[in-house]
């Protein structure tokens, strides 16, 4: 059922309709390299074959499963002869360092044409010299009307199909159970005519029942994927451990990846509880470093754990709120002078000029402290982080009340 022409491409209107990027590029001959970033079964194999189709080029696929740096190796000689081929990549954020920059010289004289597919946000999963000589389009998970579409085509046309009757009553479980997904639409539509013999009518009773059980829906880059990840911070940051490790259990069973998990977690340990438990950080940034080392199934267990210590521990976004403070400082104000007494001078001429001159060395004074202000003129006395209310920053209030009194009251 995989269109060999972009007339019978479904979804992707943005990309291949009349005014897309890639139907443009086709219909000129002037094909880019180029990283198609979307969910499983939204097109990606099914482009790259049509853009080698229409322009008339040598087609070479590698997976990045399997295929190694002399495999990518083979095809580039192989393009040498040939007039610049195209390399389709699947999974090419599975690739390795050594194995994405075996292809840069290749993608930079023109030699292969590249088009990697990939499920994961190619900003962290390919390397930032080989992003550069691609352009990435994002394709979107298929719509509800774009999957009964597919249905229907492949009921019509498929070479059994298309000799039985069957009638699509019902549509939402085929929907639910697909998740945007063509070929979980596809395999499901098979699954059900292999079910059951003679003419069918498609409810979701029936669908549901030859599945057996409802597939979690799980997009991992549509508007599922971002509303889980928001549901999942949002119940930590809520200190809720039971919505928090259901949430997690949604994106493990749709194939999340464990870094993107983790790498969420790093951020909130410090943005949401920062210094009211500073040990957070650390377990997260160790989960992080853990999962990447165990995978799936165990790294589950790790993730878990983090996640529910990371919702009971007490909250704080301090730190946070003090770095967008003094951003938009920097913003407003520029870039204002250093007080010359905290000015490097590793010069004559830097210490003729007063750099340095006065500096109070912290440790001369008693409390390892001199009170000195540190900020420059346009903004002395600025008070940019405020520490939370929670036992750990309230320590940290009356440390800091001690040395400034004027910016954190008596």
């Amino acid at each position: 059922m995989r269109p060999t022409k972009l007339t019978d491409l479904v979804g992707q209107r943005h990309l291949v309709g009349d005014n897309g990027i890639i139907r443009k590029a086709i219909e000129t001959g002037n094909v880019p390299s180029m990283i198609l970033w979307g969910p499983p079964g939204v097109g990606k194999t099914t482009i790259a074959n049509i853009i080698a189709n229409e322009v008339k080029r040598p087609f070479h696929i590698l997976s990045a499963v399997s295929a190694g740096v002399k495999d990518v190796r083979e095809v580039i000689d192989k393009a040498k002869y040939s007039n610049r081929a195209i390399l389709f990549i699947d999974e090419i954020h599975r690739f390795n360092k050594s194995q994405q920059d075996a292809l840069l010289g290749a993608v930079e004289k023109g030699t292969i044409t590249l088009i990697g597919a990939t499920t994961e946000n190619p900003s962290f999963e390919v390397n930032s010299a080989l992003l550069s000589r691609c352009q990435v389009y994002v394709l979107k998970a298929l719509t509800d009307d774009e999957l009964i579409e597919l249905a229907t085509h492949a009921i019509q046309k498929d070479a059994d199909l298309k000799n039985r009757s069957i009638l699509i009553s019902e549509r939402q479980a085929l929907i639910n159970i697909s998740g945007g997904d063509a070929r979980k639409l596809l395999n499901l539509i098979d699954l059900i005519a292999e079910a059951l013999p003679g003419n069918i009518v498609i409810t979701d009773e029936l669908v549901m029942n030859v599945a057996q059980k409802h597939i979690a829906i799980y997009d991992k880059s549509g508007e599922q994927h971002y509303d889980i990840i928001s549901a999942f911070i949002k119940s930590i940051r809520g200190s809720d451990p039971n919505a928090a490790v259901y949430y997690l259990a949604r994106m493990i069973e749709g194939g999340e990846d464990v870094k993107f998990i983790a790498r969420r977690m790093v951020i909130l340990a410090s943005e949401d509880i920062g210094n009211a438990n500073p040990t957070a950080l650390v377990l997260a940034a160790s989960a992080f470093q853990a999962v990447n080392v165990i995978g799936y199934p165990e790294a589950r267990i790790i993730l878990s754990q983090c996640a529910t210590y990371l919702a009971c521990s007490a909250k704080s976004n301090a730190s946070y709120a003090a770095i967008e403070s003094a951003l938009k400082a920097v913003q407003d104000m520029g870039d204002l002078p250093v007080p010359i007494a905290i000015r490097n001078a590793p010069t004559k001429l830097m210490k003729d000029l007063n750099y340095g001159k006065d500096y109070q060395y912290a440790h001369s004074f008693e409390n390892n402290f001199a009170n000195m202000e540190f900020l420059p003129d346009a903004i002395k006395g600025s008070k940019f982080y405020d520490p939370g209310l929670n036992p750990r920053e309230n320590e940290l209030r009356n440390y800091l009340r001690n040395l400034w009194k004027e910016k954190y009251g008596y």
